[in-house]
Order: structure tokens, then sequence, then C-alpha cells
């Protein structure tokens, strides 16, 4: 590395001293596809001479291999180092490098500029401090543009850099500029930024990108390094209220019991009076332990371990925080969401939410809106679709502990996970609590479930039947409780066509409207189940989470699933109402098995082939079932028997 300073080789302590004693700057390149990106952050690094001679060498040879430039180094070639990106000259995943100047340190994340690719910026977004927005001279302001520009001020970015790239091809024109500068000022008037400098570039020939530029004499402003250097960016972080997150409860012997994990914002000092969350217990901060020995002070970014002068319950998600400014704690959001996969995001249906430090169980109630982020106006919708935005309310099974996104990321933010296959599917950042969801609160009664079960002399249960539309579901399920009702069992049966004359009417067959409608359903078995009841349920429900939804709504045991499975060739056979006939005839939308998918149970508790097996001789082995697993006495259910 060229850049060098002598300290290395005469005082490597107090070099890192030096280096550590730098303030840092996060920041990203965004903007749409071909604007430079890549090209940029290459030069900066180049003209900054931080690049090893090994990777000089390599960037010199794959230039003439790979790169698009002639004879000329390509710079992206620095930062796009996927096969796939040099092979296509873009950006698909997000790359981050780390350089420095005399002045700072800096971590720079380029992302791509193609709309498949916006959760990618968006997660680079999620911890800057700047952004660097490019725009092509020739074609100014476009829709990724805008789209960039409002997930970052989503995101918290506070500070803009509109670096109009591409000057040499436009004879270095000042009328260009001021054009680009006042339409997006226009543009993003109310986005919050803090600061937006606007700075013309050449990132291929370095205009203003290190040094001031001959070809722009017109232009009074910093170049693009001297504002990265001088911008004022504070840690926000420190500045904010205490908040630790817990990510271990430290017990090594019985004389020890610490808190351990990293502290999201704020102070933290031997001597403070806190709260943990959602709990609302209060305590005092009695010592902070770390690897190299107690502090008296911790700030954030630190990973510490701290002890109380009280015993007090604290968990792995619990936080811990100032006593005087605690954050909120609640189980209902309203929160911007970032949608990031290709199945869209149905309200109703079951995800698990990870914030700062815990795992949650929940789902959307409601979509009240998406954002079109070229016009920012608000559109009624009933799903998000991969990449759009969209405000919501969310509910989740327990209260965690958060603050607003605008008044810190690390306790606002969050990322959904489907809980089928454990992939991340969005991001969001909570806006508020719902003031329902601090007034409502379960009420104890002294009949309980136990109760009910046992005068029945039966263990309650929820027999749910899936299977396509003619699998023999209902006639099955209705043998079922006959043979029940005839041993003096207490049941209810739910229908899918039943429900839907009353309880579920105003409910279509779309994607959303089929979650709702087994959302409802799992209550109301739910409700009965409490009652003592065995339920038993006669429903398509395609869909393997909203099945696991009810699931995790009952107790173990309480949650039977049935898999009546019949070839879909033998279903239209027997086609009983005419549903399939008219599916091909196209006069059914939505219809399960044709153009709505059905997902089949991957471990049923039960499997019932009905084309190998009569409708009666299914009804034996279920009976067969409960009787072996204790449902059908009041021993099976005090006994805690079942699956």
């Amino acid at each position: 590395m060229s850049h060098q300073s002598d300290l290395i080789a005469d005082d490597i302590k107090g070099y890192l001293k030096a280096q550590e004693a730098k303030s840092m700057l996060r920041f990203i390149t965004c903007g749409s596809v071909d604007d430079g990106k890549s090209t940029l952050i290459g030069r900066l690094l180049y003209d900054s001479k931080m690049i090893f001679e090994d990777q000089l060498a390599a960037l010199e040879s794959d230039s003439k291999r790979l790169g698009t430039q002639g004879d000329e180094i390509d710079f992206a070639l620095l930062v796009d180092g996927l096969a796939a990106e040099r092979e296509q000259g873009i950006t698909i995943d997000v790359a981050y490098r780390f350089f420095s100047t005399d002045k700072r340190k800096f971590i720079v994340a380029d992302t791509p500029g193609h709309e498949q690719y916006t959760r990618n910026m968006a997660t680079g977004a999620s911890t800057a401090d700047l952004a660097i927005l490019l725009i092509d001279a020739r074609k100014g302001i476009l829709t990724q543009t805008r789209r960039h520009s409002y997930i970052a001020s989503l995101l918290g970015v506070k500070n803009i850099v509109l670096a109009v790239n591409k000057m040499d091809l436009m004879d270095y024109s000042e009328d260009v500029v001021n054009t680009i500068d006042t339409e997006y000022r226009e543009f993003a008037k109310d986005f919050g930024f803090r600061t937006i400098e606007t700075i013309p570039v050449s990132a291929l020939k370095g205009d203003n990108i290190i040094t001031k530029s001959a070809a722009m004499a017109w232009y009074a402003g910093p170049t693009l390094m001297a504002h990265l250097e001088d911008i004022p960016v504070g840690d926000a972080r420190q500045a904010a209220d205490f908040r630790m997150p817990v990510q271990w409860v430290n017990r090594p012997n019985l004389d020890f019991r610490g808190f351990s994990g990293t502290i999201a914002s704020g102070t933290v000092r031997v001597g403070d009076t806190i709260k943990a969350l959602p709990n609302a217990q209060e305590s005092r901060i009695k010592s902070i332990v770390t690897y190299d020995g107690d502090l008296d002070e911790a700030v954030a970014g630190e990973a510490v371990t701290l002890t109380l002068e009280d015993e007090i319950d604290i968990s792995r998600g619990d936080v811990i925080a100032s006593k005087d400014t605690p954050p909120e704690a609640a189980d209902q959001f309203e929160a911007k969401i970032i949608w990031m996969a290709d199945q869209p995001m149905l309200p109703g249906r079951p995800y698990i939410f990870k914030t700062v430090n815990k795992m949650v169980p929940g789902h959307v109630t409601d979509l009240k809106h998406k954002v079109n982020v070229n016009t920012l106006e608000h559109t009624a919708a009933k799903q998000l679709e991969l990449n759009e935005i969209g405000v919501c309310n969310i509910a989740l099974d327990s209260r965690i502990a958060f603050d607003p996104y605008g008044e810190n990321r690390e306790m606002g933010s969050f990322i959904i996970i489907d809980r089928i296959n454990n992939t991340t599917v969005g991001v969001g950042m909570i806006d508020f609590a719902l003031r329902r969801a601090s007034n409502i609160h379960w009420q104890a009664l002294d009949v309980n479930k136990s109760a009910r079960a046992t005068m029945k002399l039966q263990k309650p249960a929820v027999l749910w039947f899936t299977g396509l539309s003619g699998s023999g579901k209902s006639t099955i399920a209705n043998i079922v409780e006959q043979r029940l009702y005839a041993r003096n069992r207490h049941t209810y049966t739910l229908d899918g066509d039943n429900v839907r004359h009353g309880l579920n009417q105003d409910l279509g067959f779309t994607d959303v409207d089929r979650v709702e409608n087994i959302r409802r359903v799992g209550e109301v078995s739910k409700l009965m189940v409490d009652a003592g009841l065995m339920v038993i349920t006669s429903f398509i429900s395609p869909f393997r989470a909203e099945r696991r939804m009810v699931h995790d709504l009952l107790e173990d045991g309480e949650f039977i699933e049935v898999f009546v499975d019949t070839p879909i060739d033998v279903c239209a056979e027997r086609d009983p109402k005419g549903l399939y006939k008219k599916a091909k005839a196209g006069e059914i939308k939505n219809f399960t098995g044709f153009d709505s998918p059905y997902e089949a149970p991957e471990r049923a508790h039960i499997h019932l082939k009905t084309d190998e097996v009569s409708a009666e001789d299914c009804a034996d082995k279920i009976i067969a079932y409960l009787e072996g697993h204790g449902y059908l006495s009041a021993e099976g259910f005090t006994s805690g028997g079942g699956i």
C-alpha cells in the first residue's frame, strides 16, 4: 500500500492509537443502473492510495480481460467481486470496503442499482450516516433515484451527496448540474435530510473526486473526498438514552450473576439506576465487567457484562435501560415494512419478528397502505410484493421493549423471518405502539379448560382435516363426529363451506382471504377447545404457514393434523360440487390445484389415502388414533396424554 504512515514502521502502537482516535464515517453509494457507483468507489480507493501492490497488479490484469474502459483501468472491478457482476458489468450484492485518510476512517457500501436488488440497497443504508446518490448527468433523475432516496430517508440516513456523474460526457455543463440540483431538492424537500451537497464529478476521469477539476472552474464547492472528511457526523448512538439488550445471562458459579450484551445506545456508569423491560423491574449497576477488567462506564458499541445490586428477573431478550428514560413496551405497533421476498406479504400469515435481540412470533394485522416510491402517494393494497413498501399494523405474541425507529435505529428496527424456510423476507421500522396494545388484558376465569374437559370425560383437541376439494374431508369428518357422538363425546364440526355462510362470509378466495379465513377459524377452534370440546374442522387450508399458525395457538397435543391425501385427477373425477369443471372453464379463479397452490403437510399426525381406503376405514383409523393417545378419557386429559 503506497499510502503509509511512518508510524507503521517506527511506532506501530502509536499508529494504532492514532487510527483508533479517528472518527468513522459509514456511507453508501446508490442510484440507478450504470450511474457509476462501483467506478466511483474504485476511484476513491485508487486516488487515496489505499490499494496494495498485488491488488493494483490484479486490477490492471483484470481490466485488460474484463474491463469496459479499453486500455484504461476499470475501477469498478475493485468492488464488483462476484463472477456474475464482472460478466454482466453490474452490481448485484452489497460490497463493503474500508479505507482511511489522515483525517478519518471510512466504511463504504456499494449497493446495486437494479430494482430487483432494492432489498440489498436497504441493507446497506440501514447503518449508513451518509448516502452518495449518483446521477448520470445525461439522464437526470430516474425512478431508482427516487426509490433509493425514499428508502434512505426511511432508514434514517440524514446526509446526502448528490454526485452528478459523467460530467465529461456533458461538456462539464453548469446548467445540467443546476437543473438536476433544483429538481432533486424539490422532490426530497419532505424527506428530513439534514444536508444535501451537490458535487459534479467524473468518476472515470477523477474530476472533483480527490482534487478540484480544472474543467469545472465554475464549481466553488468541495471535492467529494474533502466533503466526506469534513462533514460533521457524531455518534448518534452514544448521544441517545442507555439501552442494552440482554444476549446472555452469565452465571458461571453461585457467586456471580451478570447480564451480557452489546450496548445499543447511550452510556452506562456504575451506580446508575436502571429499569429492565418489558417487566419494568428496577435496580442499580453494581459493576461493569469486561474481559480486560472492570470499567467505571461503558458506551454504545461496547460488549459488557452488567451486575446489579438486586436479584431481579431478567432473561435473554430483555432490555436494560435508563430508569428515567426507559423505552416503551408493547405487543402491537404501526410500522413501515420493506418487503424482500418473491412470495408476497399476506396480512394474517404468521411470521417471526426479530428485534435487536429477541425473536417473537407475530403477524401483520392490517396493511394500511403501500407507498408509491415514485410519487410518494399512498395506495390501497391487500398484500406487499417484492421490493414494495407499506405501512402496517403488527401484532406480536408477547411484548417487546422498543423505541421509535426515528429516535433509535437499533431499538426501533426488526427483520421478518418466514416460519417455514427460515429466510429473511422483510425489514421494518417501528413508528409507535397502538393504543389498544396497552389497555386490553386477558381475564382470568375460575372455571377453566381442565374443569370443562374433566366434566366431559375427554381430552379437548382439534382434528384439522386438510386436503384438496373433493378429497373426502367433509365426508370423513362427518363419520368421525357420528362415531364420537355415539360414544357420548362432546364435539363440534367447523366445515369450510358452512363457515363461509356466516363468520367468514365477507372473505373471497385470494391468498390474503384464505389466510384470514384460517386465522378466524383457528381462533374459534381455540375457544371451543377451551370449552372442553373435540373440534373437527374441514378446510382445504392450502398453506403450511396457516396450519402452523393454528397449531401454535393451541397447547401441546391439542392440534391433530389429518391429511386427506387424494390425487387431483381423482378429486376432479369425483367433483361433487362441479368446481373442477368450472375451474377448467375459467369460471372460478384462485381455485386450489389449478391457479392457486396447495402445500401438502410434511408430517401429518394422520395420513389418509382415500383413493385406496374407504371413508369408513379412514374414520376407524382416526378413532383408533384418538383412543391410543388418550383423547377419549378423562385420564387421558389429566395425565397429559396425547401426541
